[in-house]
């Protein structure tokens, strides 16, 4: 069952696009709320609780099928910076090029998001 949504989709595109539009540098306020929808929208296409995506300060969401996590440190985790994390949900960066440059802590056996990414939802631009 997929998380309950707590940022309005209207919301959270609108700064998703405010976003890209300051070059993946907008305000603080506007980019936590570009995050939070982005992982949710995760967490919806890829229910479980396997793999947590972390994007410090603004938020984390657990996903994937797999062996669920229930205490201490999950052991796939997915860690980037908000720009970064904007990038690979829409497509302007791909997962391969953001592991090859460490833009994106990986570890874990399932940590990876190979297959998820962009997340088609999230069109913007268009």
């Amino acid at each position: 069952m997929p998380p309950r949504r707590r940022t309005p989709i209207a919301d959270g595109h609108a700064a998703l696009e405010a976003c890209r539009a300051a070059g993946w540098a907008a305000d603080r306020r506007t980019t936590a709320t570009a995050v939070r929808y982005t992982l949710e929208e995760l967490a919806t296409i890829a229910p479980g609780r396997t793999v947590e995506v972390r994007v410090p300060p603004h938020g984390a969401v657990q996903c994937i099928e797999g062996p669920v996590h229930t205490r201490g440190t999950p052991p796939n985790v997915i860690e980037t910076d908000a720009g970064t994390w904007l990038r690979l949900a829409v497509g302007d960066l791909s997962w391969d090029d953001a592991l090859a440059g460490a833009l994106v802590r990986a570890s874990g056996q399932r940590a990876h998001l190979e297959g998820l990414l962009p997340i088609t939802s999230l069109r913007v631009g268009a």
